[in-house]
C-alpha cells in the first residue's frame, strides 16, 4: 500500500474528529441537539409520560382549570388535560417534520444529483420543473391538497414534502457542480465506472454535507406548516392532539384561559429554536473544516 493510500484514512479521521470538535464547542448547537433527543423521546413514550389519557374529557369537573399540582398546563374547555395533550402533540409534529423533510430530501437529493451530474437537458428540465414547484404559495398548495384529499397525516407529510423538494434540489446541483469535477471523480470515470456508480460512491457521499443543515432546518419548517394548518382548522383533526389545533381552540379563550394558547405556542418555539440551533452548529462545524 502507497503511503498516500495509507494516509487517506487517517486523514478522513482526522477529518471528522475536527468537525465532531468544532460542533462540541457550539453551546446552542447542543442546547438543540438535546432539546430534539427530549422531544424525540417524549413522542416515543407519550403513554408512559401523560398522566391522563389526552381525550379523557371531565366538562363538569375540570373546565379552563388554570395550571396546578393536578393539571400542569391546566385544562381545555372539555376538560381534557393540556399537557397529556401536547405530550402525545409530539407525536404528531415530531413524526410529519421528519417524515416530510425526509420526502423532500429523497426527492430533492436525487433529483438534484442527476441535474448537477448529467447538466444539458437532463438539467434544464428538473430546474424547470423545480422553478414551477418555486412559483406556487407553499400555503395555497398545501390548502388545496388538504382540501382535495382530506386533513390525514399521511396528507399533510406527502404534501409538505412535495412543496419543499426544489430547495434540496438546487443546493444538491451546486454542491454535485463543485463534486464532480474532482480528482477521484474524473479517476472513476477513467477507470470505467458507470454514471450510477460514480454518484452513488464518489459524488453524493461528498456532496450531502451540506444537505445536513437544510435537512434539519426543513424539519423545523415543516413542524410549523403543520402547525399553521391545523391553525386554519385544516390540520391534523379532533380528537387528535395537535399543538396548532390547541392554539387554534384557546385563542377563543385567551383573555380567560390564557394557559391553553400559551403553553403549545411555546413548545413549538422551543421545537423549532432546536432544529435551528442544530443546523446553524452543523453549518458552522462544515464551514470550519472547509476553511470557509
Amino acid at each position: 500500500m502507497s503511503a498516500s493510500n495509507a494516509a487517506a484514512p487517517s486523514a478522513g479521521r482526522a477529518s471528522r474528529f475536527r468537525r465532531l470538535r468544532a460542533f462540541s464547542r457550539h453551546r446552542l448547537g447542543l442546547i438543540g441537539l438535546v432539546i430534539i433527543l427530549v422531544f424525540t423521546l417524549v413522542a416515543v413514550f407519550a403513554p408512559q409520560i401523560a398522566p391522563y389519557n389526552p381525550t379523557t374529557q371531565r366538562i363538569a369537573t375540570a373546565r379552563l382549570v388554570p395550571p396546578s399540582g393536578e393539571f400542569w398546563f391546566g385544562t381545555d374547555e372539555l376538560g381534557r388535560d393540556l399537557f397529556s395533550r401536547i405530550v402525545y402533540g409530539a407525536r404528531i409534529s415530531m413524526s410529519i417534520g421528519i417524515i416530510a423533510e425526509g420526502i423532500a430530501l429523497l426527492v430533492g437529493i436525487t433529483l438534484g444529483a442527476a441535474a448537477g451530474f448529467f447538466g444539458g437537458w437532463v438539467d434544464n428540465l428538473i430546474m424547470r420543473i423545480a422553478d414551477v414547484f418555486f412559483a406556487i404559495p407553499g400555503l395555497l398548495f398545501l390548502i388545496v391538497v388538504v382540501a382535495i384529499f382530506g386533513s390525514s397525516a399521511t396528507t399533510i407529510f406527502l404534501a409538505l414534502g412535495l412543496i419543499s423538494w426544489p430547495g434540496e434540489a438546487r443546493v444538491m446541483r451546486s454542491e454535485v457542480l463543485r463534486v464532480r469535477e474532482r480528482e477521484y471523480v474524473v479517476a472513476a470515470k477513467a477507470l470505467g465506472l458507470r454514471d450510477v456508480g460514480v454518484i452513488l460512491r464518489h459524488v453524493m457521499p461528498n456532496a450531502l454535507a451540506s444537505m445536513i443543515v437544510i435537512g434539519s432546518l426543513g424539519v423545523a419548517g415543516a413542524i410549523l406548516s403543520e402547525a399553521t394548518l391545523s391553525f386554519l382548522g385544516l390540520g391534523i383533526q379532533e380528537p387528535l392532539a395537535s399543538w396548532g389545533t390547541m392554539i387554534n381552540r384557546g385563542q377563543q379563550y385567551i383573555f380567560n384561559a390564557w394557559w391553553y394558547s400559551v403553553f403549545p405556542g411555546a413548545v413549538i418555539m422551543v421545537v423549532v429554536l432546536g432544529f435551528n440551533f442544530l443546523g446553524d452548529a452543523v453549518r458552522d462545524a462544515l464551514a470550519v473544516e472547509e476553511g470557509r
